[in-house]
């Protein structure tokens, strides 16, 4: 088959072909676009409605618990008086701002305060000062209506609220459905086509309640200038064979023509010249082709000042290694540019660990794997002679040196390799000048890290001080409010730290500070924050933790406090110490800020010290 022949062939099955399936799955696809979109949304927006469901739902549990523990209420329950349960439970509900209460008692029956169009409910179980039931409460704290027109403004769809009985008790539709409507498909409401989806949820009384969400449905079918598109593309497929069948023709001589030269071009003939004749694309490409010889000829002559250049600006940007603050990045921009600098395959970088003579890999680039037995006798050998050294281990060559700080002491070492050539004196030097900016480098790094550790953490107990106290509660406050989390708080007094000072002295005080304190931080998670907040007084930020869990925190370690075994520094024998607790939280939904959490947490702390210290009182 002739090469004109084939370039038909591929055009029409590389070209046309691609062309028509996808002007065919185009036109299919255009008509189904606007019902994708359509249930694209409502799949969207059933799962945040469910999700704006379940939201109300924690919100009315957290409702039922502050009105099952709520003190009158339960006097009442006792008492057995209806009137008296009855008015408790709407003062307890008013409290909370309940929607809807509903209360059954094994002993009074039933009660329901409120509004009867609450949903989203939370059941709560009632049980006495012997932890045995009494009866359970269920709570809302949202109505069908508010809770429409808030998943109308999250979904962007249509929301209707059917009850138990199956007719609606919510809408944001104007004119509201009489009936009861279909699960899912299509339906026509106040002379609107709908598509629409729902779910089910639990009710009062066990009853079930139905959220029903549509979205207007507006799929239409092909349009009109959708065909002319397909027209079009017809006539263009059309008159692309016909161009590609004349084109074909002329094409093979020239290319013959291009192949030539590019061989000749291959074996370094770069006189090569291609004939240019004609005006067409072919002869401009075999302008281009002599021009790109003429060019890589001239190119050769300047790849030696190229590399000069190249040196110098390497030595530019080792100078620049001193001033480095992220060691990794900088052992990173080491290793690479030592690597491009001497032409090597591979590289990485170790530092000493601690004050042994081990060292540990930090950094590897490139083929590092093949060459590491040629580098770690490099390394090996470097660390003997302190020193710059070059080894071979088969046809691999390796260039090892360590990493100074300004004293002297060897902080690390840095390796390159390459395979079947030694690495030339300019190319050590180069490499040696980079190691030794390198380990200036390194030793900033550190400092500047340790300087910033410093900065934000109290010397003598190791937590956070006051000022990364305050930032971190700003952070987690910020988090809390934008996802919808709770933050914990726990702040802790030492009861009678004074006495301690003054009977045992100051070392003693700050052995019971340091001893607490390692308490705290060993009684905390990794995403907890300790601090000290001043003087004997420590903090505790607890993410995504609500009231009841900083308070079950704050027992934990008051009780591992209260059970430390001191010993005494200037005699025998061993001191006890207690510390009283404040907790307190936020539900993270935007309605408090840091410093009223601090202060409720301050203030707890402040009630356990007056009600007899050695204990911990949640925040009002």
């Amino acid at each position: 088959m002739s090469f004109r022949n084939r370039l038909s062939i591929f055009f029409v099955v590389l070209v046309i072909l691609p062309m028509i399936v996808v002007a065919v799955v185009g036109f299919v696809l255009a008509g189904d676009s606007q019902q994708g979109k359509v249930n694209a949304q409502l799949s969207t927006a059933q799962r945040s409605a469910s999700g704006l469901f379940r939201e109300f739902q924690g919100r009315s549990d957290a409702a039922g618990r502050s009105i099952a523990h709520n003190g009158p209420l339960a006097m009442a329950i006792r008492s057995g008086d209806r009137p008296a349960i009855q008015a408790a439970l709407e003062a307890a509900g008013r409290s909370v701002r309940a929607r809807r209460s509903v209360m059954r008692l094994n002993s009074a029956g039933r009660f329901d305060v409120g509004a009867g169009d609450g949903i989203a409910p939370a059941r709560t179980r009632l049980v006495d000062a012997s932890k045995l039931s009494v009866g359970e409460l269920m709570v809302s704290v949202v109505g069908a209506a508010d809770y429409a027109r808030l998943a109308s403004r999250v979904t962007g769809a249509e929301v209707v609220v059917e009850g138990p009985g199956g007719g609606p008790i919510a809408s944001t539709l104007v004119d509201a459905p009489a009936r009861q409507l279909p699960a899912r498909g299509a339906v026509r409401v106040g002379g609107r086509d709908f598509r629409l989806t729902g779910f089910d949820a639990p009710g009062f009384d066990g009853r079930r309640v139905v959220v029903r969400l549509l979205a207007d449905d507006d799929v239409q079918g092909v349009s009109a200038s959708a065909l002319e598109v397909v027209a079009i593309l017809v006539i263009a497929l059309i008159l692309a064979f016909a161009f590609a069948l004349t084109v074909s023709r002329s094409l093979h001589a020239q290319i013959e023509r291009l192949l030539e030269a590019a061989k000749k071009l291959a074996r370094g003939d770069f006189s090569v010249a291609v004939p240019t004749e004609g005006n067409d694309e072919f002869a401009a490409l075999g302008s281009q082709f002599n021009s790109m010889a003429r060019e890589l000829e001239r190119r050769l002559e300047e790849l030696q000042l190229e590399r000069a250049r190249l040196r110098g600006a390497i030595r530019r940007v080792g100078e620049t290694f001193a001033e480095g603050l992220d060691r990794d990045a900088v052992l990173r921009i080491v290793v690479q540019t030592a690597m491009d600098g001497v032409g090597a395959d591979a590289g990485r970088a170790a530092l000493r660990v601690g004050l042994s003579a081990r060292f540990e890999e930090v950094v590897s680039q490139g083929d590092a794997g093949g060459h590491r037995e040629a580098m770690s006798a490099a390394e090996a050998a470097a660390v003997d002679a302190e020193a710059a050294t070059e080894t071979r281990v088969g046809a691999a060559h390796a260039l090892s040196h360590p990493l100074r700080a300004e004293s002297g002491r060897v902080l690390g070492l840095v390796s390159v390799a390459r395979r079947d050539e030694a690495f030339t004196d300019a190319e050590s030097e180069l490499f040696s000048y980079l190691a030794n900016r390198a380990g200036l480098s390194i030793e900033n790094a550190d400092l500047h890290q340790t300087v910033r550790r410093q900065a934000v953490t109290d010397e003598l107990t190791g937590l956070f001080n006051h000022r990364r106290f305050q930032e971190v509660m700003a952070t987690e406050m910020e988090r809390a409010k934008r996802f919808h989390h709770e933050l914990g708080l726990i702040m802790l007094d030492l009861d009678n730290f004074k006495r301690v000072n003054d009977t045992y002295g100051h070392m003693q005080g700050d052995l019971v500070l340091r001893e607490v304190a390692r308490v705290l931080k060993e009684s905390s998670r990794e995403v907890d924050e300790p601090a000290r907040y001043g003087g004997e007084e420590m903090a505790v930020a607890l993410p995504q933790t609500d009231l009841d869990g900083a308070y079950q925190f704050a027992e934990r370690v008051r009780q591992r406090i209260e059970a430390l075994e001191l010993p005494l520094i200037d005699g025998p024998g061993s001191l006890h110490v207690t510390a009283s607790f404040g907790a307190a939280a936020v539900e993270g939904d935007g309605a408090a800020d840091k410093d009223a959490l601090v202060a409720a947490a301050d203030a707890a702390l402040y009630r356990a010290k007056r009600s007899g210290k050695n204990r911990t009182v949640r925040a009002e």
